[in-house]
């Protein structure tokens, strides 16, 4: 596997995790303190995620993960500050499978 894979995937997961931040600190504002809006916030975050959903499973089907382990990924974009945990994780695991060799990435 091609380490542009890893990179996408590392980016995305810290992207998506700082903006669920800033949603949830937004969320908290709007309901909690009846201050500003959300949906300028949602909106970014939403798109950012949809990115996120599809090299997670680009980085799972050419990990070959379980469906099960993919699901984990997932749902820790779904939960503020999981991606800080779980992308080092994925990264340490998906590491030893890279290679920028074309013969053996498309094996």
């Amino acid at each position: 596997m091609k380490s542009n894979v890893l990179s996408r995937y590392r980016v995305m997961a810290y992207v998506t995790a700082v903006w669920l931040l800033v949603f949830t600190v937004a969320i908290i504002l709007k309901y909690g303190f009846e201050v500003g809006d959300t949906m300028l916030i949602s909106q970014i975050h939403g798109v950012l995620f949809i990115i996120y959903v599809i090299f997670a499973f680009d980085l799972g089907s050419k990990a070959k993960w379980p469906l099960g382990k993919l699901g984990w990924v997932l749902a820790a974009g779904c939960i503020p500050v999981a991606s800080f945990f779980v992308e080092p994780k994925i990264t340490r695991e998906v590491r030893p499978l890279l290679t920028d060799d074309p013969a053996i990435a498309k094996a």
